[in-house]
């Protein structure tokens, strides 16, 4: 599929904007770099996080009000360094790949640390390590997404860089598992196998996605301060509102499992089988979802996306123990993903310049970041002082007041145009 685009220039990301009357393909080879890179990437992150609640919760001992804390950690932290990493990747021109590569880097060296760490402290220690690296790439490595994509395409390229991403996210915990049953001390076996994965997610993206420095710096060097100011904007503004509001509801993936662990009695061996489900889902998803928001509304679909993570919630909350519950559960949270995750980060980049769009992404991401911790946080400690069914009842309360609210706020640039 080709379209046609009318603007000149050459981005600091190498991904050249035709001319009128010439063609492209839809997705640049940047996209399909970047997702390679995410893909291998993410079956080291995932094969440590597809082990670690059973190996915090079972292993270490720690209550869920300190697993929760060590979630929020691993989870929300990250967002302390996006806004730095989205403002350095910005100045220069074309620094996001550089950028990018620095995060992937610090993340790969956590890993191995995690076989030395085996208290509270160390552990959170190493978790906002690597989250500090997690958060200085994301926001460059979207902005590289959406410079090498038009506007009319973004939530496809999106959903298919999400795509490649969850490729490795299924992958990960397969792998986690198969090194659990071949392994005497199988956790040990999976942090050291993660490393070495690691490591070769950034020797991909040195090596083959496009980078080095634009055609010329910007004539006005762009401030955090600049970057914050967008939110003067009106959509900008509403978008981040909203992701604010429903991240402050949204459980974390570790506290979804772990119930529907509790709900059907899952043998600790499997666990790490159950973000199977909910990688595959996303896989199989987030392209026609990415293509559905560049029809209908990015707005629309990322709004339905946490419909159905109501509707898991829901579902974790009946009395229901069929054998179809862990296929639906997993099915919908991966489509919660698909519908929400690319797809908000296609409605924020029509809202904001070229020169600031790492730091307008980070701007969103940040917010988003910041109330999913708050939210592992709360929900371990409601989990802690009144039980996991009284935790989950009161986040369904507080995602479905959050998902009205947001309906209000529908921003005009997420709709087709």
């Amino acid at each position: 599929m080709y379209v046609a685009d009318s603007r000149t220039n050459t981005s600091a990301q190498g991904a050249v904007r035709p001319s009128a009357g010439r063609r492209r393909a839809a997705l640049a080879p940047t996209v399909l770099a970047l997702g390679t890179v995410s893909l291998v990437t993410d079956v080291s992150s995932e094969m440590v996080t597809a082990v670690l609640p059973l190996y915090l919760v079972t292993g270490l001992g720690l209550s869920p009000l300190g697993f929760g804390l060590l979630d929020g950690v691993y989870n929300g932290f990250s967002a302390l360094v996006r806004l730095v990493g989205g403002h350095f990747a910005d100045r220069g021109g074309g620094r996001h790949k550089w950028i990018a590569g620095l995060g992937y880097g610090i993340s790969a060296v956590c890993k191995p640390l995690l076989l030395v760490a085996h208290a509270l402290t160390p552990i959170g220690l190493v978790l906002a390590a690597d989250r500090t690296g997690k958060g200085l790439r994301t926001a460059p490595r979207d902005a590289l997404i959406s410079l090498a994509s038009t506007p009319e395409t973004r939530g496809r390229a999106f959903g298919v860089h999400r795509a490649m991403d969850t490729a490795g996210a299924l992958l990960g915990p397969l792998v986690a598992f198969l090194i659990l049953r071949a392994t005497v001390d199988g956790c040990d076996a999976v942090f050291t196998v993660s490393f070495c994965v690691a490591v070769l997610g950034v020797l991909v993206l040195v090596l083959f996605v496009p980078g080095g420095r634009g055609d010329a710096v910007p004539a006005e060097r762009p401030t955090l301060r600049a970057a914050l100011a967008l939110l003067r904007g009106r959509d900008l503004r509403r978008i981040t509102v909203c992701a604010l509001l429903l991240g402050l509801a949204t459980v974390s993936d570790s506290f979804v499992y772990l119930l529907l662990q509790r709900r059907l009695g899952v043998p600790d061996r499997w666990f790490a089988l159950l973000p199977l489900g909910t990688a595959a889902a996303f896989l199989l998803l987030a392209v026609p979802f990415g293509r559905l928001a560049d029809r209908v509304g990015r707005w629309t679909v990322f709004l339905a996306g946490h419909g159905a993570l109501l509707v898991v919630y829901a579902l974790l909350l009946t009395s229901w123990h069929g054998t179809g519950l862990p296929y639906l559960v997993l099915a919908l949270h991966g489509g919660f993903y698909a519908a929400t995750d690319g797809v908000l980060m296609a409605a924020a980049s029509d809202s904001v310049p070229e020169r600031l769009r790492s730091s307008g992404l980070a701007v969103v991401q940040t917010g988003q970041a910041l109330t999913r911790f708050a939210c592992s946080l709360l929900f371990g400690a409601a989990w802690t002082v009144w039980g996991d069914r009284a935790a989950l009842s009161g986040a369904a309360v507080a995602l479905a007041a959050c998902a009205a609210f947001s309906l209000t706020l529908r921003p005009k640039g997420t709709v087709p145009a």
